[in-house]
């Protein structure tokens, strides 16, 4: 009898092990009774069941990834575009996930959804809107529509990220696009040229009024400053012919006479009364 106790006592710690269950903080459980579900949605904890009638499915409850291949799209502009996104989700309700089938059958079933999603929503905006500003309305719709759907699956979609945009090479959208960002560019050459050649006109339009303001300025300083030469030689003159008027009548004629024959070989034709005459001869020695 002795040798049934360890036994007794092994099986039931057995039994016990096997009727107690711990649910992870990151985890929710549904609960089975002979492939029926007796409950669902168990939140964290410490929780019983019984053995060997009872089994428990876990279920990650944390935020995945779901990553895609790009697929191509078109605009309402019949344009393609190749857009490559990540869908982030989670399991909202275990045993709609679990009626679902596995985590793989429930992803192969949320990628379509999510491509259809992206699909509807980009046939309706220009392509222009698309790589545009409305990147993160897009999100928001792609989520909105995303999860009308995936509530049957028990997955909830958190976001849905475009990860890049592109242009198909075999399409003729790239030709359209580089033509028009060459046009745009020429545009702003032109515009910047035509920038240029308006500032250069004005700084050579006002360096021409600068020129003819100091050329004016200075010829009517050095027209006062001849004006007051002249004055001032006259003065002089005034003062030396005032001193001795018959000496500076002298010098004159002498100056006249050396600028007449300065070059040697001058001849000048005068009347024998002329002034310039007057110190020649015997009328200019008497004297």
């Amino acid at each position: 009898m002795k040798a049934f106790i360890p036994v007794v006592a092994a099986l039931l710690v057995f039994l016990a092990l096997g009727s107690v269950y711990q649910v992870q903080e990151s985890q929710v459980a549904v609960r089975f009774q002979v492939g029926r579900v007796v409950e669902s949605n168990i939140k964290p904890g410490l929780h019983f069941k019984i053995p060997f009638v009872q089994t428990v499915l876990k279920v990650d409850q944390r935020i995945l990834n779901l990553d895609s291949q790009p697929e191509r799209y078109l605009t309402s502009e019949k344009k393609d575009v190749n857009v490559d996104f990540f869908v982030k989700w989670r399991v909202s309700d275990v045993l709609r996930f679990y009626q679902a089938g596995n985590e793989t059958a429930a992803l192969q079933r949320l990628r379509p959804i999510v491509t259809e999603a992206i699909r509807n929503e980009i046939s309706q905006r220009t392509l222009q809107e698309v790589v545009g500003g409305e990147r993160t309305n897009l999100a928001e719709r792609f989520v909105e529509v995303s999860n009308v759907a995936a509530k049957s699956l028990g997955v909830e979609v958190v976001d849905v990220r475009i990860k890049r945009i592109d242009l198909p090479e075999d399409g003729l959208v790239i030709g359209s696009v580089f033509q028009r960002m060459r046009a745009e560019r020429l545009r702003v050459a032109n515009e910047l040229r035509a920038q240029g050649a308006e500032i250069s006109e004005t700084i050579r339009s006002n360096a021409d009024r600068q020129q003819v303001i100091l050329r004016a300025e200075a010829e009517r300083d050095a027209q006062r400053l001849r004006g007051e030469g002249d004055a001032t030689a006259a003065e002089i003159y005034a003062r030396a012919f005032s001193r001795d008027a018959e000496f500076y009548a002298f010098y004159r004629s002498l100056e006249a006479y050396r600028n007449g024959f300065a070059n040697g070989d001058s001849v000048l034709v005068l009347d024998r009364d002329s002034g310039l005459l007057r110190y020649f001869g015997e009328q200019g020695r008497s004297r």
